[in-house]
Formats: structure tokens, C-alpha cells, sequence
């Protein structure tokens, strides 16, 4: 049952992630997109990245078996990249929907990879 959680939500991360992403990048050509409900939708799809480490971590823990290192990386990465985008806000506040939006999408490509890496 927790493989199944832990795969089910890898889609919702890669899918979220994307969609949240494009959904900046239409902000920042179209203003009308813009609102609060786009970083609600954001903070969403991050925050599974964060359930999906610990999903993956209790699965280790109870199965006993080893994800392989590049699946752990990728999922690390997508951790460091929430706090790497986080802490540039501040800093393009004019560019914020292209730096989440950017975020975003590369976020949704580690968790592809993450997904079907077998090595």
C-alpha cells in the first residue's frame, strides 16, 4: 500500500509541478492569470515534493530495500530547488512568475527522472 502511495504521488508531484509551472509562465505573458490561486496552487505542489521524500524514506524503512542512489539524489534535488526558489523571491519579485514557472517545470523533470530511473 505504501509503494502504491508513494507511486500515485510521484504522479501528482510530476503533474502539479507542471501544471503550476506553465500556469506561471502564462502569468508572466498575461497578467489576468496572476492571482492567488496560482500561488496557493504553487505552494501545493511543492509541498508534495516533501511527502514524497517522506513516503519514500518510511517505504525504505519498513520494505528494507534501497531506492537506487540516483532516484534518492533526484529527490533531494527537487527538496533543494523549493529552497533554492524560495530564497531567490525576494530577489526577482519583478521576474517571480518566470522564476517559478522555470522552478516548476525543472522540479516536474526530477521527479520524471526520478520516477523512471531503475539504476
Amino acid at each position: 500500500m505504501l509503494e502504491l502511495s508513494h507511486i500515485l504521488g510521484a504522479w501528482v508531484l510530476i503533474v502539479s509541478n507542471g501544471l503550476a509551472g506553465v500556469w506561471a509562465l502564462l502569468a508572466h505573458r498575461n497578467s489576468r492569470y496572476d492571482n492567488r490561486l496560482l500561488w496557493r496552487f504553487t505552494v501545493l505542489a511543492q509541498f508534495f515534493i516533501f511527502i514524497q521524500i517522506v513516503l519514500g524514506a518510511v517505504q525504505m524503512r519498513i520494505s528494507g530495500v534501497e531506492a537506487p542512489p540516483f532516484h534518492v539524489l533526484y529527490g533531494v534535488l527537487a527538496a533543494m530547488s523549493v529552497g533554492v526558489i524560495y530564497s531567490y523571491r525576494s530577489q526577482m519579485r519583478q521576474h517571480a512568475n518566470l522564476l517559478y514557472g522555470f522552478g516548476g517545470l525543472f522540479i516536474m523533470g526530477l521527479g520524471i527522472r526520478a520516477a523512471f530511473i531503475t539504476t
